[in-house]
């Protein structure tokens, strides 16, 4: 069924010109300024019309496996729908959704009590044709696990992977070099003080050997398949360097200026998060996302663990830190599209999938009015 929306802001790779444009299960068909006298054309009055959101990295999933501390939901589909449904609102309509593989807390942290779950709700829900938007993997592969590479085999051929990051989150080292940093996050979410404790002292022992021997293994299992691979929390050019020498094109939440100067120059795509910009800084001690974009050295922008986070990045960007408003969310959707290698969406042009947000704003609230995926509506 034909969609004609006229009146509306279209946000274009260079440019917001107000127009009209047409769409169907087949894609875009049609892009022109001015508006449309059609009977069936929806005047959106002046609404924002983008391309739907590319969101290549974001944990929201585990949270509905696990709402509580030690508190995990029996029904893993429906979890997973509830998910879906809560994308779909925030304006995604192509997402990775980032499975946590092996745990960086030894066997105590939920992650790998849910891991399996995770995998086969997700893999149930797209056989059975019941998700709003389009669904894939991004195993987050904890290199400090000494069970992580039991933990995937049974998925290295999964047709659902389609992105793979090699973590480390040794404590002393990238996202966690600050350790009170980590406690305040590791009591956050439910560990005593022993617990954490005795996790770091295990952690620390373990951590080197297990990253030194899962690295090169988990780089040889994905790569020959062509999947992405990205690094996470560079924070030092060697942990650039390391990544660049194993085929890595994504250097995922650099924490210092320093990566992500390194990752750029080296022709790494660098992705980091948006709600650091929303707040205004790290929660772990990482570098202002806002003064990479301002430094010309973000190409794209993930809601890691707040959906809503990605529209509310793209305005503060626009209103706060001088990024034009196409460049702003060129690091939701083409950008992200063209770095997974996603050439069929993430632009509005003729022949893409319409994959499609109408938004307007207030101040500095985006409000998702409907939500278009592949020419259907999913919200």
């Amino acid at each position: 069924m034909q969609t004609v929306l006229t009146n509306a802001k279209l946000i274009l790779e260079n440019e917001v010109v107000t127009g009209t444009i047409v769409f169907d299960e087949t894609g875009i068909t049609a892009l022109d300024q001015g508006r449309s006298s059609l009977p069936s054309a929806i005047d959106v009055g002046g609404d924002h019309v983008a391309p739907g959101l590319v969101e290549m990295h974001t944990d929201n999933m585990e949270k509905h496996f696990m709402p509580r501390p030690k508190v995990f939901w029996p029904n893993g589909l429906a979890a997973a729908l509830v998910h879906d449904a809560q994308m779909a609102s925030a304006g995604v309509t192509t997402v990775y959704d980032a499975i946590c593989a092996g745990t960086p807390f030894s066997a105590k942290d939920y992650r790998k009590d849910i891991f399996a779950d995770v995998m086969l709700a997700l893999a149930e829900g797209r056989r059975e044709g019941v998700f709003r938007i389009d669904h894939r993997i991004h195993m987050r592969c904890e290199l400090t696990s000494p069970d992580l590479l039991a933990d995937i085999d049974p998925y290295k051929d999964d047709e659902l992977v389609q992105l793979v990051s090699l973590m480390d989150h040794t404590p002393g080292q990238r996202q966690w070099r600050d350790l009170q940093h980590l406690r305040t996050y590791a009591l956050g979410n439910g560990k005593t003080e022993a617990e954490f404790e005795e996790d770091v002292a295990t952690r620390q022992t373990e951590g080197a050997a297990n990253v030194s021997r899962n690295w090169s293994a988990v780089v040889e299992m994905f790569q020959t398949r062509g999947i992405p691979i990205a690094t996470h929390d560079d924070t030092t050019l060697d942990h650039v360097e390391a990544g660049i020498a194993s085929g890595a094109v994504i250097s995922e939440f650099p924490t210092t200026i320093e990566a992500a100067e390194a990752a750029k120059q080296r022709g790494l795509a660098t992705v980091a998060g948006a709600p650091n910009v929303v707040r205004g800084g790290s929660h772990s001690g990482g570098v202002s996302v806002a003064e990479l974009a301002e430094r010309g050295l973000l190409d794209g922008l993930s809601s890691d663990y707040v959906p809503a986070s990605l529209l509310q990045a793209v305005l503060k960007l626009h209103s706060h830190h001088g990024i034009k408003l196409p460049e702003a969310m060129g690091m939701v959707t083409w950008k992200v599209a063209d770095i997974l290698g996603l050439s069929d969406r993430g632009h509005l042009k003729p022949g893409l999938r319409a994959d499609i947000v109408r938004f307007k704003v207030l101040g500095p609230t985006p409000v998702v009015a409907t939500v278009w995926s592949k020419g259907e509506r999913a919200f």
